[in-house]
């Protein structure tokens, strides 16, 4: 079997490319940042400097694969996100179709489809129709708030014991591991009995405010942490400095005003198939207490 995975570098790639190539299937890595997989190489796996938005190059990375994995990869110096979200997928879906690659696992977001004002979420079903418009098996996986944001909270917590964010202090969001996303797309990659197009809700184990989160984080580290809601404004001006255009500042604001909406699209009901195991006391002890301590 020969599986390639773009955006292989990144959170949810790096993961499901782990458990790809640990289940010994053909593994082909698609990154700008090659240099960031060695260590996959080193366990077999073939790493190819290939763009999302590199058609030419996509299609000749994805000669004979029975499988793809896609996600769209964060940007925010390209003119316009909608573009990029569209011009990439566009790219992804020639190279299925021009290879008949019979599966596609995508990465969407909770909501895709709900509305046209809400960021990237909006985008993100926007990818899913230019998928679905191929005539392969196609899965979109639409995974709630990722728990990894927290990996930006490490300054934050070691200067003043505080964490930010954009969304009301009581507001509960559906947190989610990106291992357990990755899991589950390689879950998927590795079967070849489903077929169809359709849709999958990865909402963690439970949903979380952002003070219940720091309550988690407080007794982990035995001292107080404090959540802060910050502006909007303020993280668009932060991501200017980050290199944002304002187009894509204006996008991310709709997205965090999307997120935070408590009547919005994290006031999805849960079901079973949804959940996934990592909790965010596991997430907090693994990945983000070794940063701070």
């Amino acid at each position: 079997m020969r599986i390639v995975i773009a955006a292989a570098s990144g959170n949810i790639g790096r993961r499901t490319a782990e458990k790809v190539i640990q289940a010994g299937a053909e593994t082909i890595l698609l990154t700008r940042h090659p240099e960031k997989l060695a260590d996959l190489v080193a366990q077999g796996a073939t790493v190819k400097p290939i763009g999302s938005d590199d058609t030419i190059g996509l299609i000749e990375a994805t000669q004979n694969a029975d499988a793809l994995f896609w996600l769209t990869p964060p940007k925010l110096d390209t003119p316009s996100l909608c573009d990029w979200y569209i011009q990439t997928a566009m790219a992804g879906a020639k190279a299925v179709g021009e290879n008949n690659i019979k599966r596609v696992v995508n990465i969407s977001s909770i909501g895709a489809g709900a509305g046209s004002n809400l960021g990237t979420v909006s985008f993100s079903g926007n990818v899913e129709s230019i998928f679905n418009q191929t005539s392969s098996n196609v899965l979109h996986l639409r995974p709630g708030y990722f728990m990894e944001n927290f990996l930006d909270t490490v300054d934050s917590i070691q200067r003043d014991q505080s964490v930010y964010f954009p969304y009301a202090s009581d507001h509960d969001m559906p947190w989610i591991s990106a291992d357990d996303i990755g899991d589950e797309a390689a879950k998927y990659l590795l079967d070849d009995t489903w077929a169809g197009q359709w849709t999958r809700n990865l909402m963690g184990p439970e949903n979380l405010t952002l003070l219940e989160t720091t309550a988690v984080l407080s007794k982990l580290l035995d001292r107080p942490i404090e959540y802060v809601q910050v502006t909007i404004e303020s993280i668009q001006q932060r991501l200017g400095l980050m290199g944002a255009t304002l187009t894509v500042q204006k996008e991310l604001g709709d997205l965090f005003l999307a997120l935070g909406n408590p009547n919005g699209i994290y006031a999805t009901v849960r079901t079973p198939e949804a959940a996934t195991p990592t909790t965010f006391e596991q997430f907090a002890r693994n990945k983000l207490l070794p940063k701070i301590c």
